[in-house]
């Protein structure tokens, strides 16, 4: 995950974090609805990402054991 992914999901995360305390204290249950969709939105950017790194990092293991494969049938 980059760091500029990382900054804005926790930049809406806290931001949402805020709203909904804020509904809560003005007794604003829309605002404070808001507030918990963006932390919600953030949490699946942020498991979206992981899942984009885990990937990224399966497939350069796959390209490493597929080199050292091709390595060894090469030297026999």
């Amino acid at each position: 995950m980059g760091l500029f992914d990382k900054a804005e999901n926790k930049a809406q995360d806290l931001t949402g974090q805020a709203k909904e305390k804020i509904g809560e204290a003005t007794d604003n249950p829309d605002l404070q609805a808001e507030g918990v969709a963006d932390q919600g939105e953030a949490g699946l950017r942020d498991v979206g990402e992981k899942i984009k790194d885990t990937a990224e990092d399966l497939g350069d293991k796959i390209k490493d054991a597929a080199s050292n494969l091709t390595d060894k049938f090469k030297k026999d």
